[in-house]
């Protein structure tokens, strides 16, 4: 797909479709054509009398230069913000035009609102044309002949906010890829190949510990996670220094469980084929690093990848055994398909030792947050209010939901252990909670942390806004996001 903008008067531009997105709040495009200007102030009262429930689409008179107009409302879809509505018609007026064999799309953007508003559109746009098509006989070429045309009072500020969200979403569709990708490709070794190929690209500094020097290290969580698998465990870091020296050290950390059969309490087979997403963590922390890389926030970020794959063998670990970390801290291991958590905490004390002062960790954790919340909302846990307000924030300008679940002192009861310091699952209730209280034990004293437990919203069954079917690339954007605008975001 490319992206041209277009500083002209609606007679000579060309475009096969024209896409208006209407308010009634906002006015994004101005038209000098009065029948066009009729029919739009038309289209007005029928979406917001309830007349209409789809787009509206015709053919202009008197235009020759335009094939097809299709108007968008936010009266459709009122249960999302306004720059969500952007990005979903965006996303659908493309695919109007490259379904129909209509390629050349135009965006309505010329008024001070509309050029304000350029970057949800390509947002809308890429996101929305993403497929994985890698395995495909035939792969599907939809959206490669689009042009996707914005119409603009500024060509030069149009186009900084076209490069700027082509960064966000190249990377988020490359977290989304690696979701995607099967577990046989995207095994331990190869998330630190892309944190390696990251680093080369964006100027960062890269450092990876293999099994010896895990063992060396007593990074006792990785190493009885991945004992079963022939692919060996990792963790890598990458990071990010700016110019000028930083008092905030962001440590993001990722679960890059490669693939999930849940060990020796092995899970049962249905939908076990998205285990290989058990890895959404990683590759969001790493979508993150390479936004970060090209966009250069003021604060200093590190990326962590635990990394491996918990698989049944003669070696691996046992329900009953008892890890002692680095920490102190021992563990009794009830449940071996518990094991996210168990590498999390490996980096959760690194985090520390390389001198954090805010810690966010990614992790596709535990089924209770999708019973909780559903498939739209993240859950989010912590011990620092402004961290997690700054969080939470950080996804409203992308779209990404955060909600707040409790960490209750008095929950602790539930993983207590007869025979460890901590048991890693709790009991039958508040799961997506005791899964935090227990990473919480790992967390170092005086460090600012949240908990994101992405499990429900990292991959999409049907399509949803402008997401099709599978991976999301959720919390990329976000932690991004959180690290580029550090002194907005935690202002408040």
């Amino acid at each position: 797909m490319k992206f041209e903008t277009y500083e002209g008067n609606l007679q000579d531009l060309h475009a096969d479709v024209l896409v208006l997105i209407m308010d009634s709040q906002n006015e994004l495009f101005q038209l000098e054509d009065e029948a066009l200007q009729e029919r739009v102030a038309g289209a007005q009262a029928q979406f917001t009398g309830g007349k209409l429930s789809r787009e509206l689409t015709f053919a202009p008179k008197g235009l020759d230069n335009i094939d097809t107009v299709v108007i968008y409302h936010s009266d459709l879809e009122k249960n999302y913000g306004f720059w969500e509505n952007i990005k979903t018609f965006a996303a659908r007026g493309l695919r109007l035009g490259a379904e129909t064999a209509r390629p050349r799309v135009a965006f309505a953007l010329n008024s001070e609102a509309g050029l304000e508003h350029v970057g949800k559109v390509v947002e809308g746009a890429l996101l929305g044309s993403y497929s994985f098509e890698k395995y495909r006989q035939k792969p599907r070429k939809l959206f490669e002949d689009c042009v996707a045309v914005i119409w603009t009072q500024s060509a030069e500020k149009a186009r900084e906010q076209i490069e700027r969200a082509e960064i966000l979403c190249h990377a988020t569709n490359a977290t989304r890829d690696l979701v995607n990708e099967s577990a046989a490709v995207i095994t331990p070794a190869a998330l630190v190949r892309k944190a390696q190929d990251l680093a080369a690209s964006h100027n960062l500094q890269v450092e990876v510990w293999d099994q010896a020097r895990l063992t060396q290290e007593r990074m006792v969580g990785l190493l009885a996670v991945g004992a079963g698998s022939e692919h060996p465990p990792f963790m890598v870091s990458l990071s990010y220094q700016p110019e000028a020296p930083s008092d905030v050290h962001l440590v993001l950390l990722g679960k890059g469980v490669t693939f999930d059969t849940g060990g020796i309490s092995i899970k049962p087979a249905d939908k076990m084929h998205l285990m290989r997403g058990d890895m959404a963590g990683a590759a969001a922390v790493l979508g993150a690093m390479e936004i970060i890389g090209q966009l250069k926030p003021s604060i200093r970020v590190t990326a962590l990848v635990v990394a491996a794959e918990n698989s049944p063998d003669g070696k691996s670990m046992r329900p009953g055994d008892i890890l002692s970390y680095r920490n102190g801290k021992s563990v009794h291991v009830e449940n071996t398909d518990a094991e996210g958590r168990l590498i999390l905490a490996d980096g959760l004390i690194h985090a520390g030792d390389i001198g954090a002062t805010h810690i966010v960790d990614v992790a596709t954790l535990t089924g209770a947050a999708v019973r909780a919340l559903g498939y739209s909302f993240t859950g989010l846990m912590g011990n620092n209010r402004t961290l997690i307000n700054a969080v939470t924030r950080a996804g409203g300008n992308h779209g990404e939901a955060y909600w707040k679940l409790p960490l209750p002192a008095e929950y602790k009861e539930y993983i207590k252990s007869s025979v460890a310091d901590i048991n890693n699952i709790g009991g039958p209730v508040a799961g997506a909670t005791t899964a935090a209280l227990f990473l919480q034990e790992f967390v170092p004293e005086r460090t600012a942390w949240a908990h994101l437990d992405i499990a429900p919203t990292f991959w999409k069954e049907k399509p949803w806004k402008y997401f099709g079917e599978g991976a999301s690339g959720v919390a990329a954007r976000t932690l991004a996001d959180l690290a580029v605008n550090w002194a907005e975001n935690t202002a408040r």
